[in-house]
Formats: C-alpha cells, structure tokens, sequence
C-alpha cells in the first residue's frame, strides 16, 4: 500500500510539461520504476528464494 501510494503520488510528475519538467520526469520515473521493481522482487522473488533455501537446508 505504501508504494502503491508514492507510486500514485508521483504521477502529476510523470506527466508534467511546464518548466522544470525536464528534472522531474525522469526523476519520478526512476522513483516509479524502482517502487515498482522492489516491490514485485518482495512479493514474488523473496518466497521463492526463502522456499528454494528452506529446501536446499533439509536436503543435506
């Protein structure tokens, strides 16, 4: 939820035009991509590897 939220912050950011907008696009959108990316890597890659590990431990 809490990325969820500063992801959806950041969207007045992502599409700005006036001035200054040539820092805050790519600015926000490696915040946006990154919020994205850590996210995902938490609720997918982490079980993975904790059961991978959990495993690998009870074979030897």
């Amino acid at each position: 939820m809490t990325a969820l939220v500063g992801a959806l912050r950041l969207i007045p950011l992502l599409i700005a035009s006036g001035p200054g907008s040539e820092i805050q696009r790519p600015l926000a959108s490696v915040v946006v991509g990154g919020l994205v990316t850590s996210t995902l890597l938490t609720l997918f890659l982490l079980p993975i590897l904790y059961r991978w590990l959990e495993r690998r431990d009870v074979e030897f």
